[in-house]
């Protein structure tokens, strides 16, 4: 069977994948790259110190550290990122060494290494960025896509998976406000017309898994997702409480958006999910499933067709 490696593998992502990649026995190495020791640690109890589990510890920024976890790898999935809005307006040198600089490395690790694929998870903020975290994202998202100039030749091929937030991931909405209603404060909101895509980590690695089938190099995947008032996440959260409107903090949008105008006119539509096709698509399969999507075609929080209840938002909390 073949193997694969995760960076940044210890994050809510990565932990989700390992196991489902575990369960469903595809692959018989699954590589571990992440900077963090205790983390790490912690993983390997939970997985009960797995044999078919390898364990790297390394950083992104360090091409010949990544270069030997990728030693006989099959398929990599690029997951490490610094990704807190706000922390990357402070530090934003900080951010472009790990998430262009480091994904760099994982092209050129990859194709010196002869992987076969690389799947990179990016974000809604990388497109029509307005902050740091999503400038950098918008760059590895090129980058890896351009990857492939250099990579085919040589059998590697790149593709990028987009996503939203995904509920109860660290850093995410609801997490925040579970902690404020345990606290018994007020549920804070930036803004109460505020909307945002509803994504479970489940879903997310499932489009990661279809990518993995179908890629042929170049293409970015993005899910048909529902969305969700934010005001409709506090009242599925704390039914009998108030909240606060605080203000948009710096760098943050009042709706996300994860294709915008110009990449909608290379999207093309299946029944659960868009592939933007590389301004070069010369080399992509168009399958059967897949036609154009409409002229004018954007996908955002806002004008989406699907929305979730409150109720329906209470049913993916439980």
């Amino acid at each position: 069977m073949p193997s694969i490696m995760i960076t940044g593998a210890t994050g809510s992502f990565g932990k989700r994948f390992i196991s489902r990649c575990l369960r469903e026995s595809r692959f018989d190495r699954i590589v571990i790259f992440s900077r963090d020791e205790l983390k790490q640690y912690n993983l390997r109890q939970e997985f009960e110190d797995s044999q078919r589990l390898r364990w790297f510890i390394g950083d992104v920024r360090d091409r010949d550290r990544l270069e030997m976890a990728m030693y006989g790898v099959d398929s990599v999935v690029h997951a490490a990122a610094l990704k807190q809005v706000d922390t990357a307006e402070y530090n934003p040198m900080e951010f472009v060494k790990t998430n262009v600089l480091g994904s760099q490395n994982v092209i050129e690790a990859a194709i010196r290494c002869g992987v076969k694929k690389v799947i990179a998870l990016s974000t809604d903020k990388a497109s029509s960025p307005i902050n740091l975290y999503g400038a950098t994202k918008l760059t590895a998202d090129k980058l890896f896509i351009a990857g492939n100039a250099y990579g085919r030749p040589r059998n590697t091929i790149f593709s990028v998976v987009r996503y939203g937030n995904v509920v109860n991931s660290r850093g995410s909405v609801v997490p925040h406000f579970k902690l404020l209603k345990s606290h018994g404060k007020k549920l804070t909101i930036t803004d109460e017309r505020m909307t945002r895509f509803w994504l479970n980590l489940d879903r997310a690695i499932d489009l990661v898994n279809l990518a993995h089938e179908k890629m042929f190099g170049g293409e970015l995947f993005v899910p048909k997702i529902p969305s969700v008032k934010i005001t409709d996440v506090a009242r599925a959260i704390d039914p009998d409480g108030s909240f606060e409107i605080v203000g948009i903090r710096p760098g943050e949008k009042l709706h996300e958006e994860m294709i915008s105008r110009e990449e909608g006119r290379r999207a093309l539509e299946a029944s659960d999910h868009y592939i933007i096709l590389p301004t070069e698509s010369g080399n992509f399969e168009k399958s059967v499933d897949y036609f154009p999507a409409e002229s004018g075609f954007r996908f955002s929080s806002d004008t989406n067709k699907q929305w979730l209840s409150i109720d329906e938002i209470k049913k993916t909390l439980n």
